[in-house]
């Protein structure tokens, strides 16, 4: 049977600051797409997001699961 190769999958995780505005949800997503875009031509395998609850209320972070495009 033939080895089938799998591309090394990297991540980085991206929050709002804490404090005033940790839970503006549209706030992170922009963040998310901007650090995306920088990464350059990648594959995305998967964005995870959650909140964690403070006393200031929700604060909204995700994780970016990506690999280098081969293509």
């Amino acid at each position: 049977m033939a080895q089938r190769e799998f591309p090394t999958v990297k991540h980085f995780g991206q929050a709002n600051p804490a404090g005033p505005g940790q839970g503006d949800v549209p706030a992170l997503l922009r963040r998310l797409a901007d650090a995306i875009e920088a990464l350059g031509p990648v594959e995305i395998q998967d964005v995870a997001l959650r909140s964690e609850v403070t006393t200031e209320g929700d604060w909204w972070s995700a994780i970016v699961y990506f690999h280098d495009d081969a293509s």
